[in-house]
């Protein structure tokens, strides 16, 4: 485990935040397909918070794709890095989730979020800024749709939905077992659509929430957990 700082000129308003925002945006690859599942590496990240302690941990769980066995996984605790602001979560998160990723021993192949990249009120979600910063290729796949619209999918698993900003499609609804409430996939950086739905399902044999998400939530948990026993809180 790693400890993180909050890098030199992060962005402390909201106002730097969202100028950040529109300056990487149009770095955002949207061309490319991406991977084919089920080959090579697929790495899922989260993070978890103690907010009166001012603390934040991260996960990386590296997963071959073709069995979901655990490959590699490392973590990274630091300060939190900016105030809660909907939409802004990324600013949160991204150092001590570079951190756990730069650490792994092997390479992370698609990198699963569990949250949004296009499907973002400036579309420009965690996902997408992640994928930008280290070129890796991103999915982003949500619990709720955020702020957008969507016609339920069919009721069997692999069945799919536009997720709507007005006619703009910005993600899908993905139902990933049958009669389960949706997930809700958009694209990175670096990964179609489509493709990004294929890997979702093939990360959920059993679950509504992808292998990655699952191995990377409970070992952020934990980190939290053992790290805050060491960290004072902040008054």
């Amino acid at each position: 485990m790693s400890t993180v700082g909050v890098p030199a000129g992060w962005p402390a308003t909201e106002e730097e935040a969202r100028a950040v925002q529109d300056e990487l945006r149009g770095r955002v690859v949207l061309d490319e397909p991406g991977p084919p599942p089920g080959t090579g590496h697929v790495t899922g990240v989260d993070v978890a918070y103690d907010d009166d302690r001012d603390l934040v941990a991260a996960a990386a769980v590296v997963l071959d794709a073709a069995t979901l066995e655990v490959v590699a996984q490392t973590t990274a605790v630091g300060r939190i890095s900016f105030p809660y602001v909907p939409g802004l979560l990324a600013f949160r998160e991204i150092p001590t989730v570079r951190a756990a990723l730069d650490a792994l021993p092997c390479p992370p192949g698609v990198v699963v979020c569990d949250g949004y990249g296009r499907a973002h009120p400036r579309r420009f979600g965690l996902a997408s800024h992640l994928g930008v910063l280290t070129d890796l290729p991103t999915i982003g796949v949500a619990k709720n749709p955020f702020t957008f619209a969507y016609d339920d999918p069919g009721p069997a698993r692999g069945s799919a939905a536009p997720l709507l900003a007005g006619t703009e499609e910005v993600g899908r609804a993905l139902r990933t077992r049958d009669g389960v409430k949706p997930v809700f996939v958009s694209v990175g950086h670096r990964v179609s659509l489509d493709n990004a739905l294929a890997h979702t399902l093939a990360l959920t044999p059993e679950y509504r929430l992808p292998e990655t998400t699952r191995r990377a939530d409970a070992l952020c948990r934990r980190v939290l957990r053992e790290a805050a026993t060491r960290w004072a809180p902040t008054s």
